[in-house]
């Protein structure tokens, strides 16, 4: 008895109860006043008649109903009567079916997100309506898309990890078997390669050990004024024989006298590492990567706009919407030593966004790409400090929105 369904059907059913019977109540009472009232007004009249036509000396009759008059206002009565009993049954009727029609599709979410509940995200509930409940099923299903989509990027995510650890291990496991073995000779050229399949595994590990912490907003970070400029010319020092290597033209428009801005310079610069990184790594050998920085203003806040951009091969526009999620590769023919490992523009975006701000992307297949990453120059009054815990001589601070 605690279903919605009875308690919206017995409140209505209620109510019209409590209408119909007073309907009825004050309905017989005022008709039987009145017709009474009527007869009375209609014997007097005849009496006035008959006084008329038999003189001053006639007498009249007392003023009373007939049986006519009975029988009538009794077939009123019983009339009101039946009417109210129809009335009852069709507001109880009525009743049910308006909680019916609000309480299945409430039934209905309420067994899909059990199943939810129980790891089945594939899951979808009519819509049947444009009113509250029907919103509400809106909101459903779109909470069970999300839901379905994070568990498949969970289960694809899991699965290029394990791809990307095993290919060095089994390289490092390989060659070490071989030389327990003797089959293979432990030369310098030998352990070079292990050592280099060992740095991979490392920075890997690394990296998604960085990402992790990035997206749940746990990272050690040590926030002070940074040059923007100044991060990346010490990027572009550090890449300079990578680019010297593929014989890559870097071009730097540098807007000076930009605003400082509060970040960790390492992560800062760990951005632009990454993004130069992937414009020399995609740049066809003899072609050209071009670093500029711009202060822009957008929506009504002053950013440092550093914008990357390279005459590579470009980005079809399906992989376009990816092109920052883990482990994605927009030309599937590369591997891990063309390619990277997959991590390198998830960590901007993460990075970016820890900061305040936001990466985009542009590109045109066979002209080349443009990455930029917009900083804000006031980051430090966007965020506050919820909670700092000391970790390994660093401040771990964990960041909350000011408007929530």
């Amino acid at each position: 008895m605690n279903s919605i369904i009875y308690r919206i059907t017995g409140l209505m059913f209620l109510a019209v109860a409590i209408t119909v019977f007073l309907l009825i109540y004050l309905a017989n009472s005022q008709m039987t006043d009145l017709f009474q009232e009527y007869v009375t007004v209609q014997q007097m009249e005849m009496h006035r008649s008959m006084i008329t036509h038999m003189g001053p000396g006639g007498h009249g009759q007392a003023v009373m109903m007939g049986t006519s008059e009975q029988n009538f206002l009794t077939s009123v009565h019983q009339s009101l009567i039946w009417v109210g009993v129809a009335l009852l049954v069709a507001g109880l009727m009525a009743s049910y079916a308006l909680a019916r029609s609000i309480t299945i599709p409430l039934r209905t979410v309420s067994a899909a997100a059990l199943e939810i509940e129980r790891g089945n995200f594939a899951q979808k509930v009519p819509v049947t309506s444009k009113d509250e409940v029907g919103s509400l099923a809106v909101i459903f299903n779109s909470m069970a898309e999300t839901l379905d989509n994070n568990s498949k990027l969970r289960r694809q995510f899991l699965a290029n990890i394990a791809h990307e650890l095993r290919t060095p291990l089994a390289v490092i496991q390989g060659h070490l078997e071989g030389m327990i073995d003797g089959i293979i000779e432990p030369n310098q050229k030998q352990l070079t390669s292990l050592h280099e399949e060992a740095v991979r595994l490392s920075r890997l590990i690394k990296d998604l050990k960085d990402l992790s912490l990035a997206e749940v907003r746990q990272l050690s970070l040590e926030f002070k004024a940074v040059a923007v400029n100044q991060m990346i010319e010490q990027a572009l020092y550090m890449l300079k024989p990578l680019a010297d290597e593929k014989k890559i033209t870097i071009e730097q428009n540098l807007t000076q006298g930009l605003p400082l801005i509060t970040a960790d310079a390492d992560r800062i610069c760990q951005i632009f590492y990454n993004l130069i990184t992937n414009a020399i790594r995609y740049t066809a050998t003899g072609g050209q990567v071009t670093v500029s920085t711009e202060l822009t203003k957008l929506e009504e806040q002053d950013w440092v706009k550093v914008t990357v951009a390279d005459n590579g091969p470009g980005i079809d526009a399906a992989d376009l919407p990816y092109i920052f999620d883990h482990f994605y590769r927009g030309d599937k023919s590369r591997d891990r030593k063309s390619g990277g490992t997959g991590l390198g523009l998830a960590i901007v975006r993460q990075l970016t966004e820890i900061h305040g701000g936001k990466v985009q992307v542009e590109s045109t297949v066979g002209k080349g790409s443009s990455f930029y990453a917009m900083l804000p120059a006031n980051v430090h009054e966007k965020a506050i400090i919820s909670s700092s815990v000391l970790h390994n001589d660093r401040v771990l601070y964990t960041y909350q929105d000011k408007a929530n």
